[in-house]
């Protein structure tokens, strides 16, 4: 059974960082590319952040471009997202994702095979 495990959200002032974390188990980590999205209330699930399955490629959605930074750590099964600058827009819940294309960047949400239940992450103005 594949199973996503996000943590690492909560209560935060705007300016301030979080670092999101998930813990991936019943996948081969290493063949999957890892997204996180996230969605506020009333909204659909968005983008924010992909990494191939090496690490070596990242991309970004324009709104939290220079301000989070996605990575893995495909020994420990880990995927991350820190986040930096926050602001209240920044408020929803947080989901990972991983994704069995290898062929090209993915950072839409029907490319994505499995996902975790979130974490709530709450920036405060």
């Amino acid at each position: 059974q594949v199973q996503l495990v996000e943590s690492g959200g909560g209560l935060v002032q705007a300016g301030g960082s979080l670092r999101l974390s998930c813990a991936a188990s019943g996948l081969t980590f290493g063949t999957y590319a890892m997204g996180w999205f996230r969605q506020a209330p009333g909204k659909e699930r968005e983008f924010v952040a992909t990494i191939t399955w090496s690490g070596g490629t990242t991309y970004y959605a324009d709104s939290v471009k220079g301000r989070f930074t996605i990575s893995r750590d495909n020994a420990k099964n880990m995927v991350y997202l820190q986040m930096n600058s926050l602001k209240p827009e920044d408020t929803a819940v947080y989901y990972c994702a991983a994704s069995r294309i290898r062929s090209y960047i993915v950072h839409d949400v029907g490319e994505y095979d499995h996902w975790g239940q979130g974490t709530q992450v709450t920036v405060s103005s």
